[in-house]
Parts: structure tokens; sequence; C-alpha cells
């Protein structure tokens, strides 16, 4: 009995981590409608892969910047900088989209729910000033918090500290942060039953009627996501690198997109995303520090979700909206979306912020929120997987950019 279990698991085992996630994804869809009640108990397979991952990836990426600023020698290129800039145009790019697709397809809300808890930022310099103070966070609270931002600060000062350090102390850190980078691999191996549990749940619970009443905005979100993904993400690649896009967004997409959609966190997905990369064979200085700064900053979803939303509301009131307010719009959602903390649902809760420029009251604004919330269940996961799978993207555009121009 157990040789011809063996020989049912082994082809399964050997196959790759991609083909065994959409498996799980499968089978998850068809436990969900057949046994919804079973599948509501394998919930705890998902669960333990959302927490395996959180748990890890603070330390990770504390270790792996750390390692790669100690251990960076003066002339070695890490194109950090080609990174951040296309992560800045490609959230305002996405931004611009949104809004333009909202013009085209404008779209009305029910606002007759019940408000909804929660604190809004009251402003952009709310959100910068948030930013700023979060960076100088106790190091012990912010890997136990999770908090990227201050991870981020402190790795790159005790990497810089480290740099005159002796050769032995560099060497340890550079083995902490491989051990570190091997337990996350063994965690992502489990990745196709978490998914399995994670779908199972989600579609046991909610289903897809809570989906249909806000069908046309959830359509115009998700289709903007798709768009930006497909069409303005690869173009800008291409005027970065000049090379045919699509091979390195599909290989992104796969990659990274699918665990993201599932985890519904930039955050856990860090892992995920540092193991591509790794993959894709980037350079190790720019990634350890690009991928982890992407998921805090790089929001494109989080830029589309909030602008649409936004001008539903306006467009809901009856609230005209001219061409100078609508690209302050663009601005303002880019800038709100790089204080999403990286967590499921975290732009909702930046939707007030741009409804007041319209002078949309923070009591119907939490009502939109609520809408969010409604829809989240798709919305939120197509918004982590475009972010995610971003940042490595734009990582490999700017390594790849880099390589021709020191080959010519």
């Amino acid at each position: 009995m157990s040789s011809r279990l063996l020989g049912v698991v082994r082809p399964l085992l050997q196959m790759g981590l991609i083909p065994q996630i959409t498996l799980g994804i499968i089978a998850g869809i068809l436990l969900a409608v057949v046994w919804p009640e079973t599948a509501q108990s394998v919930s705890l397979l998902g669960q333990l892969f959302i927490s395996a991952l959180k748990a890890v990836a603070p330390i990770l990426v504390f270790a792996l910047v750390t390692a790669a600023i100690a251990n960076h020698r003066q002339g070695q290129p890490t194109h950090i900088r080609g990174v951040l800039l296309l992560y800045v145009i490609g959230t305002l790019v996405a931004a611009v989209v949104a809004v333009i697709a909202s013009f085209v397809f404008p779209t009305e809300l029910t606002l007759e729910l019940p408000e909804v808890s929660g604190n809004p930022p009251g402003g952009v310099v709310e959100i910068l000033r948030n930013l700023l103070l979060s960076a100088v966070t106790n190091p012990i609270n912010a890997l136990m918090e999770g908090n990227f931002i201050a991870i981020l600060a402190w790795a790159v000062g005790l990497g810089l500290m480290l740099r005159q350090g002796r050769d032995a102390t560099r060497q340890v850190v550079n083995d902490l942060s491989d051990a570190i980078s091997g337990i996350v691999r063994a965690v992502i191996r489990f990745a196709p039953l978490g998914i399995f549990g994670l779908v199972a749940n989600t579609l046991a619970d909610a289903g897809i009627s809570a989906l249909l009443e806000y069908g046309r905005l959830l359509g115009v979100i998700v289709g903007c996501m798709l768009f930006v993904a497909l069409v303005t993400n690869p173009l800008i690649v291409f005027l970065h690198t000049r090379q045919n896009p699509y091979p390195l967004v599909f290989a992104c997409l796969r990659g990274s997109a699918i665990t993201a959609f599932f985890t519904r966190s930039s955050a856990a997905n860090i892992p995920v995303n540092l193991n591509l990369c790794d993959r894709l064979g980037l350079d190790p200085d720019t990634y350890a520090i690009s991928i982890p700064l992407g998921a805090t900053i790089n929001m494109a979803g989080a830029a589309i979700t909030i602008s649409v939303i936004t001008l539903a509301a306006a467009h809901t009131l009856g609230i005209p909206v001219d061409f100078p307010t609508a690209l302050l719009l663009c601005v303002v959602s880019s800038i709100a979306a790089c204080g999403v903390s990286g967590v499921a649902g975290g732009s909702l809760l930046l939707i007030p912020l741009a409804t007041s420029l319209f002078g949309i009251s923070t009591e119907v604004a939490m009502q939109v929120v609520a809408i969010g919330f409604v829809i989240s269940v798709v919305q939120d996961s197509t918004e982590t997987a475009l972010n995610s799978s971003t940042d490595v993207l734009f990582t490999a555009a700017a390594c790849r950019s880099a390589e021709v121009r020191e080959s010519a």
C-alpha cells in the first residue's frame, strides 16, 4: 500500500513548484465547490503557510540587507537608483491608467452600508510623518511587528558600520543570511499545500455572490491592474532595456504573482520574490535591498484601487472632476500608495485621504471603504499580485539594463 502511495506521490514531488501550486489551486476550488464544510476545515494549512512566511520575512530582510551592504565594496554596482526610478514611474503611470479608466467607465456605488471602523490618515503630510517615525522604531519591535521601514533603516545602518569590521565578522553575517535563506526555501516548498488551504477557505467563506453586486467596480479595478501588468509595465521595461519585455513579464507573473494573489501580502511574498530573483540570475546586492524596499513603497495596485474607488464615490455623489483635480488625484494616490503597509487591505483605509480632495465627508468615505472590503476577496488579491510581481520585474529590468550598458 505504501509503495503504491509513493508511486502516486513521487511524480507530484518531482514536478516544479509552479505546476504544484496550480494543482493546489485546482484542488482548492474543487473542494470548496463539492465540500464547502470540509474546505473551511483545511484553512489551517493556509494559515500556517502565511504565518511561516510572515515570521521569517522580517529577519530574512534584515539579514540579507545587512550582509549585502556589509560586503559591498567601493565601485561595485548595485543599480538601486534605477530600480527606485522605475518604482516611482510605475506607480504614477498606474494611477493615471486608473483615472482614465474611471472616466471611460464611470461607476456608481450604493452608499447605504453601515459605517466601518478605522483611523484613516489625515493627509499626505501625516503619511510621510508616520513613515519617518516608523524608520526610527526600536529594531526589536520592528522585527516583532514586521515594520519593514525600520528593518531596512537598521539593516542599512548596521551594514554600513560592518563594512569596517573584520572579514570573519562579515563572514558570520553571510553565513547567517544563507542559513535564514535555507529556512525560507524550506517554507516555500510547502506553498502548494498552503495555497490549497487558502483557496478552499476563501471560496467556501465568500463564494462569488458577494462580488456580483459590485461587479462593475471590481471589473474596472481588475481591468486596470491587468492593463498595467500586461501593457504599461512591459512598455516601461521595454523603454528601459530596449528588449522584448514579455518573457520577463510572464516569468515574474508565474513566479511571484500567483503566490502573492493568495497570500494577499507583499511582506509575506518577499521570500518568494527573493527566491525568484535568484533563479533569474539577478545581482544579489541589488535585489537584497530592492525587493523588501519594493514591498514597502512600490504599490501600483494600491494607487489603482485608491483612484478608482475615489472617483466612483465622486461620480455617485455627482461631484464634477476636472483635469487638474484628476491629475492631483494621481499624485496623491501615488504618494498615499507608498504608505500602504504591505499587508492585506492596506490600501483601503487610505481612500478617505483621496476622497477628501473632493470634499467628501469621512462618514461617507468610510462607507466607500466598506464597499472596498466587500470586493477585497478579489481586489486585494489582484492588487498584491501586481505589486509584488512588479517588484521583481523592475529589479530585473534595472539589472539587465545596467548589464547592457556595461557590456557596450
